[in-house]
């Protein structure tokens, strides 16, 4: 059952309970549609007791406003012939950061993956966690799925469910190898070729039994179920009290694709890996992750931290106020400039000039020393053109910015020279 219809019909059982009067979508008024979901926004539903949630109501609400607009647009009598209610009617769902799996909880759980016992399940899970593809794409995998870049890298095909446009990713050499059992374990199947429903494509697909598909249930829910209980990765619920595991197939998706942002994967490269149609799903996972938030911010406000500016001793002796700490704490990555940070706080107004080098509010670390050295070589490099120019106030503004940069590194204890770097460094 899609949306529109599973809207329409819970829409007309509460128009049947609380305005029996109505017999015609002609008579139905916003008024009754706003009525509506302010029911389905309060009523236990018969599943969970529990009202719908957010998503579940946005789908609601979206398919009856699908419902009315179509009608409208196809000119069906007996209908309003215009949308009653729109997305503003709709409540917001709050945008969520990409619940990726973290580096140990990945470390503990893909042991207990490779150890699972049925091919099919283990070649499901290995292909969700290095290609990013959907529980459906791959359930759907057909038999000549897996093939060869030139190079030898194994290349996997997943067909245009979801967008209706093939797509072909890289797979990993462990998911190969699972895929390519799962394959000769099939290869003599006696079934015909089945009609894909949306692509009309005669498909053999890879995870079927007896004539059958074999649900996603089985394939991910199940398997990753039982691969987190041995992996340790629990927590408290489940079926009889056993406790269920506190990590989803789904997230495989989400990890793959915050990795690639992190390592500096173009924006076209992860859109074409996860078989996103538009740059904002992609955007998501375009965004520093938590822990490069974390390094960052101790970088500069953490204990200890080192750190050169104006406003270096304020925040070493801890004479900022807690309301100021609370700003620098909620907005630390509004504040980033080209070579360091600007600590101005919202109280003082907006910033009346860009001259952060010599602005009190600005602040460096050492991790800027690279750009603040090369940032020193171009001024010197004008400070020469300027000279041969005959340009005597030119040579003085660049010697200026050249001994203020000097002087940003000694406070930060690195050198003024890449070659005096690399002796340092050198072991």
């Amino acid at each position: 059952m899609d949306k529109l219809e599973l809207a329409v019909r819970t829409f007309c059982r509460w128009l049947e309970a609380n305005h029996p009067g109505i017999t015609t979508f002609a008579n139905v008024t916003r008024d009754h549609c706003l009525g509506w979901i302010g029911h389905i926004a309060e009523a236990p539903t018969e599943k969970t007791g529990k009202p719908l949630g957010v998503m579940s109501r946005i789908q609601r609400i979206s398919g009856l406003s699908q419902f009315f607009r179509d009608t409208a647009l196809w000119q069906y009598p007996d209908v309003p012939g215009h949308t009653l209610i729109g997305a503003g009617d709709a409540p917001k769902f709050p945008l969520k950061v990409p619940r990726f799996i973290p580096d140990d909880e990945l470390d503990q759980l893909m042991p207990a993956i490779d150890a699972i016992a049925c091919p099919f399940q283990r070649a499901a899970l290995l292909v969700a966690r290095w290609s990013g593809a959907r529980r459906t794409e791959i359930q759907r995998l057909p038999m000549d799925c897996l093939d060869r870049y030139p190079d030898g890298t194994a290349r996997l095909r997943l067909s245009g469910r979801k967008t209706y446009k093939e797509r072909v990713v890289p797979l990993h050499a462990d998911a190969a190898t699972a895929l390519q059992q799962a394959i000769y374990l099939r290869r003599n199947a006696p079934e015909r070729p089945f009609t894909d429903e949306r692509t009309g494509e005669e498909i053999r697909y890879l995870f079927m039994s007896h004539g059958k598909l074999l649900s996603t249930f089985y394939l991910f829910e199940t398997a990753i179920q039982d691969a987190c209980k041995a992996a340790g990765l629990v927590r408290p619920g489940g079926r009889a009290g056993t406790g269920r595991g506190t990590v989803s197939a789904h997230r495989f998706r989400h990890t793959v694709g915050t990795q690639l942002a992190e390592r500096g994967a173009k924006l076209h490269t992860i859109m074409k890996v996860l078989g996103h149609t538009s740059v904002s799903m992609a955007l998501v996972y375009a965004q520093i992750s938590d822990q490069e938030v974390l390094r960052d911010y101790k970088a500069v406000l953490g204990p200890g931290a080192t750190i050169a500016g104006p406003a270096a001793d304020e925040l070493r002796n801890g004479s900022l106020p807690d309301t100021a700490v609370d700003w620098l704490t909620t907005n630390f990555f509004k504040t980033e400039l080209e070579l360091g940070r600007c600590l101005r706080l919202p109280a003082e107004g907006p910033c009346e000039c860009d001259l952060y080098l010599t602005c009190a509010k600005f602040v460096t670390t050492p991790e800027y020393a690279p750009r603040l050295r090369a940032r020193r070589e171009v001024e010197q490099t004008l400070a020469l053109d300027a000279a041969q120019r005959g340009w005597e106030r030119e040579v003085e503004r660049h010697r200026c910015t050249s001994d203020r940069i000097d002087k940003l590194l000694a406070d930060l204890g690195q050198p003024a020279h890449p070659e005096e770097e690399a002796e340092n460094t050198s072991p």
